[in-house]
């Protein structure tokens, strides 16, 4: 196929991995060790976990926030027969920032393990596994009027906007975090430039309290930031000046790809939550004059391709 200029009325089309990947690690909150491989799926398929541990019919969820649960902490997916995957935000961001449409994720547990604690090891399993078009548009989803869910202390809303953008706010009692605050246009690029190396983060204090709270078993400071009052522990410090806000935009990406596809709008996060940021969609969902589906155009993009890549013809996907 020939390079040629990408225009702003040209579909863009859903992609999927070209070839499987596998990786293992351990499951932040269950401390377990999982074992996990990325496996290309047809068009239409979507994101898809699959528990291999588990025997049946009934080993498979869809990655949409109609299976979503509000879990502290995480975000946590259950299918029939009350089959759970945990821990899914992170993976998720990087499908979402690498815009992967399509995909098998095996498991033999019940949680997506944590790696370092960003989306950047699952940046680099999917730079290893390749991508492929499909010969499908993809559809986005359109936001055409601001929806909001708010608390006391904290807020998150959807409204009108040119690609995908993302401002988040947090403020937190210690003053190696305090009050940051972060506004990012989204492409590939960006994520995995300014998003997609930020790690998950937590005060030292809390950890007991975490522990019989039946969670962060498997937490250490090799897939966490950790704080301990003013001070932050991990021996090479921050990866970015304003670490703790970019995770959370990460966060935010990946619960907003349940939706089921982009999103052409604004997300704004006010000391927002996995809980909040659900609630917000159902919100969103059940206003269906404050949305469309919409087969995406490169003129949807905050910043589109030059060239066209090599398609893969449908067949030829499922088989891959």
């Amino acid at each position: 196929m020939t390079d040629h200029i990408r225009t702003p009325g040209e579909f863009v089309f859903q992609k999927t991995l070209k070839n499987s990947i596998h990786c293992s690690g351990v499951g932040l909150h269950s401390g377990a060790k999982i074992n996990m491989t990325l496996l290309p799926a047809p068009a239409n398929t979507g994101v898809v976990f699959r528990r291999v541990d588990i025997q049946g019919e009934h080993n498979e969820v869809k990655a949409s926030w109609e299976n979503a649960i509000e879990t502290p902490l995480c975000t946590t997916l259950v299918g029939k027969d009350g089959l759970k995957i945990a821990t899914t935000e992170h993976l998720m961001s990087a499908l979402a920032g690498y815009e992967i449409d399509n995909v098998i994720v095996e498991l033999n547990g019940a949680e997506v393990p944590v790696m370092d604690g960003s989306a950047a090891p699952f940046v680099f399993l999917i730079e290893c596994a390749g991508t492929v078009e499909q010969d499908t548009p993809r559809r986005a989803l359109r936001i055409l009027k601001h929806v909001e869910t708010a608390e006391s202390h904290r807020s998150a809303s959807m409204a009108p906007g040119k690609g995908f953008s993302i401002n988040f706010e947090i403020d937190f009692d210690s003053r190696a975090v305090g009050r940051q605050e972060w506004f990012v246009e989204m492409s590939q690029t960006a994520f995995k430039r300014e998003v997609s190396r930020a790690r998950t983060f937590g005060f030292l204090q809390e950890f007991d309290k975490l522990l019989e709270l039946g969670l962060a078993r498997g937490g250490s400071l090799d897939n966490a930031v950790v704080i301990s009052g003013d001070t932050v522990m991990n021996e090479g410090g921050l990866r970015y000046d304003d670490e703790f806000v970019r995770h959370k935009v990460l966060d935010s990406i990946g619960d907003l790809y349940l939706i089921g596809g982009p999103i052409i709008g604004h997300f704004h996060g006010v000391r927002a939550g996995h809980a909040l940021t659900l609630r917000l969609i159902k919100t969103l969902f059940a206003q269906e004059n404050a949305w469309e589906w919409v087969d995406m155009t490169y003129g949807d993009l905050m910043t589109p391709p030059l060239a066209a890549p090599v398609r893969l013809q449908p067949a030829v996907a499922a088989q891959a």
